[in-house]
């Protein structure tokens, strides 16, 4: 990779670790578009390692709020939606299937905003857990489904849980990844790169969420999965 490259990179991350901090996702709506075009390996398993990562430091950060039992039945459908996903990728192209989860996601939010409140029981965990499963394994971008169910929670609890969730989840992710043959040293060395981007975001996220935390959780939550929901049919239409 060239100066300017790395230079991209490190900025793109920098920015989406910075939001991924604040609200508790965000990396994949953010980075994945764009690096895309720069080489298209780096999506998905160099963004998951670097979510991984980024996750698993936020998850400490904020362990004292994680909703331990969600996680617990969120897990068992991400589980079933990474090998679902791994199914596609072998045999389906992942393009329409993505395009598809974009309309759900913009679906879902737009149930939101008028008023509909989705609540985080046992059955819509492992829902949500599925959906991420399958659309974070394929394109990066799995925090969209468990956000929507946390909406109305308080900011720690939004990003320590859905980053716990995040820890395990993109571990079972890239495990599949690298059964199919979409994971190895080539990606690896890719995330070494984006390592440096995403630490300074999440330092710099700690200044972001007191700001998030006064009442503008929700209408954050809210706008980012729009935003993700958006950008992945716009990605997947041009």
């Amino acid at each position: 990779m060239s100066i300017p490259d790395i230079v991209f990179v490190t900025v793109l991350t920098f920015v989406g670790s910075t939001l991924q901090g604040a609200i508790g996702f965000g990396m994949g709506l953010l980075a994945a578009p764009l690096l895309i075009l720069l080489d298209p390996r780096f999506v998905p398993a160099p963004i998951l390692v670097c979510t991984m990562v980024l996750t698993l430091l936020m998850a400490y950060r904020e362990r004292h709020a994680i909703d331990v039992r969600g996680i617990k039945w969120a897990m068992l459908g991400r589980v079933a939606g990474t090998v679902v996903a791994g199914g596609i990728l072998v045999v389906v192209a992942a393009d329409t299937l993505v395009l598809l989860f974009g309309v759900f996601i913009l679906a879902a939010v737009a149930m939101s905003v008028s008023g509909l409140r989705f609540v985080p029981t046992g059955r819509a965990l492992v829902a949500a857990g599925l959906l991420s499963g399958v659309l974070g394994t394929v394109a990066a971008v799995g925090g969209p489904p468990l956000a929507l169910l946390y909406q109305d929670a308080s900011g720690a609890r939004i990003r320590s849980t859905i980053s716990g969730f995040f820890v395990v989840g993109t571990i079972v992710s890239l495990a599949t990844l690298w059964i199919v043959g979409r994971f190895g040293a080539g990606e690896l060395r890719l995330a070494l790169v984006m390592l440096p981007g995403m630490l300074a975001g999440l330092a710099l996220s700690r200044h972001v969420t007191p700001y998030v935390d006064r009442g503008r959780t929700r209408p954050a939550v809210l706008t980012v999965v729009a935003l993700t929901g958006a950008a992945i049919v716009v990605r997947q239409l041009v």
